[in-house]
């Protein structure tokens, strides 16, 4: 994996948190925020044929990377 790989990932996962915490507290913008953000990441992998899945452990819905 390399360096810009890893760092997608992990910035997947902390704006992941990030829209968890948000709509745990019942925070709706922030969570629509942190909701786009991580489309746009999605959508940055795919560009780069990296396959990042979503974490399961929240109870939140999220948004999933479309494996089109």
């Amino acid at each position: 994996m390399n360096e810009f790989e890893l760092n997608l990932r992990r910035r997947v996962g902390v704006v992941y948190r990030e829209l968890a915490a948000a709509r745990a507290d019942g925070e709706d913008y922030a969570g629509e925020l942190h909701a786009a953000r991580l489309e746009e990441l999605y959508d940055l992998a795919r560009r780069h044929g990296i396959d990042v899945a979503a974490p399961v452990d929240v109870d939140a819905a999220i948004p999933r990377q479309d494996r089109s």
